[in-house]
Order: structure tokens, then sequence, then C-alpha cells
């Protein structure tokens, strides 16, 4: 298989990507990270977009292997941030001409339908700035008032693609149900983002492919891949880190796959990797999520230990980010980030 022909093409089979990701020496290697960096500046240009995230809330519903906020974690001290709270944070954010918010959480049904649309109306009404929400799976209905309310996006990592591994690792739940979810979501003029985790135990190159032909195949409008971190307290503690060189490669590979969509460079990848960030942004990424939650909340969403940057002061944070960003001859957009993929502005459909 010629690594030139496979680049060169318009669309990628699962045998191609497999190949791709499977790419060990350097040369070839630097070869698919050039090409995703060129893909990202044809279709993207080279401004980098930041959306600060508020994490508002540790409680979850859910009892997933992997992730630390699991409701069985009985040692990890639970709080939740008040309307007031989270909509003053929004304000701060705005101020410092951010354009989107990320307002992610457990699966925590404390914050019902109507407390979360009082939020996101409130903020709307008070900042010029995109709505993401990153609640975990939620009913139709209550999508649908938030949507009205004036949510513009909702991210929805699937994790794996794999229907064996994605039933063990979140308790029998089927990845049906997460897919029909993003599709809804998508159906009522939501912006949808979903991803996988690299490195989570059992899985195989192959399931990172499908994972990529997944995002593909639901057209999604971010796509986030991030190294698995073995969090405490977990039936996954003692397993080992994700590779942080397969993370990027699956990032080169999703920009060459998907062209137009937004991709962040995680949090995740700049925890087990100092330059993490920087080496996702020179491999086809076009987005950082800063963290705003607010002390003394920050240090208590643990969805994995010892996250980057999570002792820094947030406008320290956000500063040093955009020294990253410029050193890099790249710029922070001034604009919401919408979607790439769609002429009209999803915003104005609702």
């Amino acid at each position: 298989m010629k690594l030139d022909h496979i680049l060169n093409k318009k669309d990628l089979s699962k045998e191609e990507i497999v190949y791709l990701l499977e790419l060990s020496d350097f040369r070839n290697t630097r070869r698919l990270f050039d090409m995703a960096d060129e893909v990202r500046k044809t279709y993207c240009g080279d401004e980098v977009h930041l959306r600060g995230i508020i994490e508002f809330s540790n409680y979850c519903e859910q009892d997933c292997l992997y992730c630390g906020l699991r409701r069985s974690n009985a040692k990890i001290e639970r709080y939740r941030m008040s309307a007031d709270e989270i909509i003053e944070t929004a304000k701060l954010i705005s101020n410092l001409g951010i354009r989107t918010i990320v307002l992610q959480s457990g699966e925590d049904n404390a914050f019902d339908v109507d407390k979360i649309a009082y939020i996101i109306y409130f903020i709307k009404q008070n900042c010029d700035i995109a709505i993401t929400l990153s609640l975990g799976e939620r009913n139709f209905e209550e999508y649908k008032t938030w949507r009205y309310a004036g949510a513009d996006r909702y991210l929805l990592k699937h994790e794996t693609a794999n229907p064996r591994l994605y039933s063990l690792y979140h308790q029998k739940q089927k990845i049906q149900n997460r897919i029909e979810h993003l599709n809804f979501l998508k159906s009522i003029g939501y912006q949808i983002g979903s991803g996988n985790l690299i490195g989570l135990p059992g899985q195989r190159v192959e399931d990172i492919a499908d994972d990529l032909l997944l995002c593909r195949e639901l057209d999604v409008d971010m796509a986030s891949f991030s190294p698995f971190v073995p969090a405490p307290n977990t039936p996954y503690r003692n397993k080992p880190v994700g590779s942080v060189e397969l993370t990027l490669k699956t990032i080169a590979v999703s920009r060459i796959l998907m062209k137009n969509t937004y991709i962040p460079a995680t949090t995740a990848i700049a925890t087990i990797d100092s330059l993490g960030r920087e080496k996702a942004l020179r491999v086809g990424a076009n987005v950082i999520m800063p963290n705003f939650t607010p002390k003394p909340y920050r240090d208590k969403y643990c969805i994995y230990p010892n996250k980057q940057y999570i002792v820094d002061d947030p406008l320290n944070s956000a500063s040093s980010i955009l020294h990253v960003i410029s050193s890099m001859g790249r710029k922070v957009s001034s604009s919401r980030g919408d979607s790439m993929k769609h002429a009209a502005d999803l915003s104005k459909i609702i």
C-alpha cells in the first residue's frame, strides 16, 4: 500500500485508515502529520478557536468503568455550582472575547430541564456567545427545550463504536442509543460533537478506525479524540495510559478524513505530554478549550487525575494559551466558530 496514494485520495476506507494509524517509521509518520496540517490550513485556515469550559457539577448517574465521576466513586468530593455562579462565569468568559462556552457536567438530574433552560436563557440575554452543552444523554424533550432556550451545540462523545466494548464500559448500555441521540440532536438544529478515547482497555486499532468512520457518518461538526488517562477509584485505575503518538495519528487521520470539522487539542493530551496541545495543533487540531471552572470547584472535576492547567488561574491559563498560539504563527479567532459544514448560520434556525 503506497502512502502517497492514500494521502492523496478523496476518501479513505477502513483498511486505509488502519494502515495510517499503524505507521511506525518517523519519515512516513511525519508525512502523515504534514498532510493533516496542510488540509487543516486549506479547509480551516490558521485560526484557533477558544471554547471556555465551565464544569458546573461532578455528580453523575452513570457508572462508566473509566470515569472518575462514576456513581460508585464514594471518595470524590461532590459539588454543584449555583445558577448565578454559572452565569457570572459565562460573563467572565465573554468579557475576555471568547465567543463559545461549554456547559459541562456529569449526568446530574438535579439540574433539571427548567434549571438548565434558565441558565441558557440568561447567558444568552447577557452575552453574545454560542453555548455548547455537554451533559450526557438526556431525554429528547429536554434537548428540544434547551434548543429553544438558545443552546447552539451539543457534545456527546461516543467513546467507542465497538458495541461489545461500549456495553462493557457503560454497564450494558448500547452504542445504538448514543447514535440515536446524536442523530436527533442534529435533526433539531444542534451542531453536534462526538469522538472517542484512545487506549481504553481492549481497544484495537480497528476500533479506532470505526470511531473515525462513525464520526464521518454522523457528519459531526466537532470531533474530539483524547488519550485514556486512568482514574483512581475506578475499575481501570491500574490500566496503562493511552498513547500520545496514536492520539496524534488519530487527530491527523480525522483531519484528512473530515476536512472541515473542528478538532480540539484536548486537556488530556496536555496532561500526559507537556507539549501535547502544541503537537495536536501541528497535526490538524484547531480548537483549544481552556477551563474556567472557578475555585474551589475546578480541582474536584476529577474525570482523571492531575489535569493539566487545573491549578492555574483561568486568566493566566488563557494568557499562556494565547502565547502558544501566537508563537506557532497562528491566531485566535474572534468568531463564534459555528459549523464550517453549512452556509447558513445554524444559530438562527430557531
